[in-house]
């Protein structure tokens, strides 16, 4: 992290330093420095610290360094003692050849924040050679009616140091016809002319040896020497002369090998032998020899290897015409060598960075030079990048360039760029040098783990076993390494009485879920929670994702009978008159079961009868009926055993013992009903005696069914509590009841008594059950009712 902020605080430096680029290096000079040549490798230079005004600290921390066009360094920078110091010895002719002065340009880099210093070293130059001829002996066939004054041009010598240390003057050695005068070219290199001072006498003296010396200007002169042989000729008083004394040729750098380049021409006025002329190179130095030759019959002057126009810009030809005589004239060509676009632009890097925190402001990739050795519009640069990368150029002094990022970057849109830098020159035609960055960008903490879906809903059916896996949950996360390493974990309830932490537990690396214990579908239907994904980014991000854990019923419960009671006491008998007609409604079993859905649907069936086929059970409603007319011939008492079963799997039972008893005291079925009570009449106590048996049972039915319910509401308020759910209902079959926890006494029914006066009978009528609102979801075939018959003890049934 540490170096993470300190890359940062780098490249905002770098930022805010190019923003004033332009006026704090605006009117700036190049520093100068100078070094005598050959002075050897590390010797101090300059002291940067002083020439900066800084402390050698600060040179030291802003990473102070020396660069050079080319990546060649001559210097070296040393950070402890802020000196600059040479790197090698350097070689002025090596270095710079002819050229004077000889300059080397550099910059000093300062970074954190960049700066730039522009520097020159002046390279010194010292008597290190001495003049050379490049022919030892010299041949010189002079006539001897040349009259005194007349000069011989002599070939030069070449000195390779410059300034005073070239050559300064030639000296001949002591005679009496000749002395040697000193002249200057107009590429400034001197040559000797010998000059005539008295005339020459072949029969005297038919031939001389004198001695060169060629001296440079230094304090501490070097010398070379060369033998000039002087034959004296016959007469022959015509010298060969050209027709022009200077030619000025121009040639394109890439003129292929033996391409004419001009023809020089001269004449001779003397006739026969004395008037044939050849044609030679005069004072050639080695590269004119290497480069160009001529022909010495017809002076033809031809391309003899390739030219670089960034290496030699122009020659200096001299030429000479020679006849048999051994009399000569000479000429001067100049060529000129025209540049063309043959150097493609180059591109120097001088810093570069390659992983770029993403989110970044602007920012410095890489700072970079270009140069083109050609000149004029072919060395004219344009440089430019992709246009659908979020990078772009600035452009600095003297051709230095800074990629900088030109909004933040996004690593989870594009983790790597690839950069391809084009220089083109402006030359015809125009060359392209291409050079490519990569640039990474790395990761910052800026997306939270994301879950796949919002909310997710998990089934586990009741009595499961403990530590059993019920689902999973899944986040991701964009980002890349740490950062998109996630851990799940449980976040508290919004409930605080529930104990989540005892029911649920969480994967933390893989987000499983696990039902800690055994889970009762009767006491907890439904757990809602929330869990969380944190990444391990600094800072962690992290996201919650809704978790619904459904608990499934299971068939665990029996169904429980309420009504008749089987508490052990004595059994409840149910009084049925003879004369009942078929259908006709004994009693009714009321069972509940503590399960949900299809395990709840409860059914009905007689199991055992003392007289089977007499009595009847519906399925659906436990009502117990007679199946057809009963007679004197069927047994008084009846014992009925019942089943109640519900639709789990497997399926559970129940069964219950009703008593029936046939009474013979109903023989009056059809007693018509009074047109008005004339008298009253006095009560009949067997009809007192049912009156009050009957409202007993019922007042007994009607509290079990209030216990019931208020049993079912505290369990369904203690549920609720918890975060449950209400239990999903579907469509039950029609031979079914579904009781949802209340059984078949969740249809309200409602009696009617009365005592009707007259022929001293009273009549008890049974009204048909009230069913609010469950005509449609409970189904049930209507029963046929005799509102006429009425039994012996005086009670209507309807």
């Amino acid at each position: 992290m540490e170096a993470s902020r300190k890359i940062i605080c780098r490249q905002r430096q770098v930022l805010f330093f190019f923003l004033f680029l332009g006026l704090s290096q605006a009117g700036t000079e190049p520093r100068r420095y100078s070094v005598v040549e050959e002075t050897e490798g590390s010797s101090i230079v300059t002291n940067l610290a002083k020439d900066l005004d800084l402390s050698q600290s600060e040179l030291s921390r802003r990473g102070a360094r020396v660069i050079s066009k080319g990546n060649k360094l001559h210097l070296q920078f040393e950070p402890k003692t802020g000196y600059l110091l040479l790197n090698e010895k350097l070689d002025r002719e090596e270095l710079c050849g002819q050229t004077e002065p000889c300059v080397l340009h550099f910059q000093v880099l300062l970074e954190n924040p960049l700066e730039f210093f522009q520097a020159e070293l002046q390279v010194v130059d010292i008597n290190d050679h001495a003049p050379v001829f490049m022919e030892r002996d010299m041949l010189l066939k002079i006539s001897e009616s040349s009259p005194p004054g007349t000069a011989f041009p002599l070939k030069n010598a070449q000195d390779m140091d410059v300034g005073q240390n070239n050559i300064e003057s030639y000296i001949i050695s002591p005679n009496s016809y000749f002395r040697v005068l000193t002249h200057k070219s107009s590429d400034g290199r001197k040559y000797p002319e010998l000059v005539l001072d008295k005339a020459l006498d072949r029969e005297e003296e038919p031939e001389l040896r004198l001695t060169l010396i060629a001296q440079d200007g230094a304090s501490s002169p070097r010398s070379g020497t060369t033998q000039v042989y002087i034959e004296v000729m016959d007469i022959n008083d015509n010298a060969p002369e050209f027709e022009q004394p200077f030619y000025r040729v121009q040639i394109p750098e890439d003129s292929a090998i033996g391409f004419l380049i001009v023809t020089v021409s001269a004449t001779d006025a003397d006739i026969g032998v004395n008037g044939q002329i050849s044609y030679s190179l005069f004072q050639a130095s080695e590269e004119i020899r290497k480069t160009f030759e001529i022909n010495s019959m017809t002076g033809d002057i031809r391309l003899k290897q390739r030219l670089d126009f960034e290496t030699i810009q122009s020659y200096e030809i001299n030429v000479e015409a020679r006849d048999p005589g051994s009399l000569f004239g000479k000429c001067t060509v100049l060529i000129q060598v025209l540049d063309v676009n043959d150097n493609a632009p180059e591109v120097t890097m001088s810093a570069l960075t390659k992983q770029i925190p993403e989110n970044s402001p602007e920012t410095v990739v890489a700072v970079f030079s270009v140069s083109d050795l050609d000149s004029e519009e072919n060395g004219k640069i344009s440089c430019s990048i992709q246009d659908d990368l979020p990078f772009f150029l600035k452009s600095s002094l003297e051709n230095f360039y800074t990629l900088v990022t030109e909004r933040p970057l996004d690593r989870e849109s594009r983790a790597e760029y690839n950069v391809t830098i084009t220089v083109t020159d402006l030359g015809t035609p125009r060359l392209t040098t291409q050079h490519n960055i990569t640039v990474l960008v790395s990761d910052v903490n800026d997306n939270a783990p994301a879950f796949t879906q919002t909310s997710y809903t998990l089934f586990v059916r009741e009595n499961n076993s403990p530590a059993l896996h019920i689902g999973s949950v899944s986040a991701t996360d964009a980002d890349a390494g740490a950062n998109a390493q996630v851990t799940y974990s449980l976040l508290p309830p919004q409930d605080p009485q529930l104990p989540l932490a005892s029911l649920v537990s969480i994967n933390a690396d893989n987000g499983q879920l696990f039902a800690l214990r055994a889970l009762d579908y009767e006491a907890l239907q439904a757990l809602e929670f929330r869990v969380g994904a944190t990444d391990r980014g600094s800072p962690a991000l992290s996201s919650q994702a809704l978790v619904r854990v459904l608990v499934l019923d299971a068939n665990d419960n029996s169904p429980f009978v309420l009504y008749p009671l089987q508490n052990g006491s004595a059994p409840c008998t149910e009084l049925v008159p003879r004369a009942a007609e078929p259908g006709y409604l004994v009693s009714k079993v009321v069972a509940v079961d503590g399960d949900s859905g299809q395990n709840a649907w409860l059914s009905y069936q007689l199991l055992k009868a003392t007289e089977p086929g007499l009595f009847g059970v519906w399925a659906h409603n436990g009502e117990v009926r007679t199946a057809r007319l009963l007679s004197e011939r069927d047994a008084a008492k009846h014992r009925l055993v019942v089943q109640v079963r519900d639709n789990g799997e497997p399926p559970l039972s129940a069964s219950v013992t009703l008593h029936v008893l046939l009474v013979d005291g109903f023989s009056q079925p059809y007693l018509p009903l009074p047109e008005a009570a004339s008298e009253p009449a006095q009560a009949d106590p067997l009809t007192v005696y049912l009156v009050v048996a009957l409202a007993s049972v019922s007042s007994l039915f009607l509290f079990s069914v209030l216990a019931f319910i208020a049993v079912r509401l505290c369990r369904r308020g203690r549920a609720a509590s918890a975060g449950g759910y209400p239990v999903p209902e579907g469509h039950f079959p029609g031979h079914l009841v579904d009781v949802s926890g209340t059984g078949s006494l969740s249809q309200s029914y409602q009696y009617e008594v009365c005592l009707m006066g007259g022929s001293g009978t009273n009549e008890f009528k049974f009204l048909k059950p009230i069913v609010p609102n469950s005509q449609d979801r409970y189904p049930r075939p209507d029963i046929e009712e005799n509102p006429n018959f009425r039994n012996e003890f005086g009670f209507s049934i309807q």
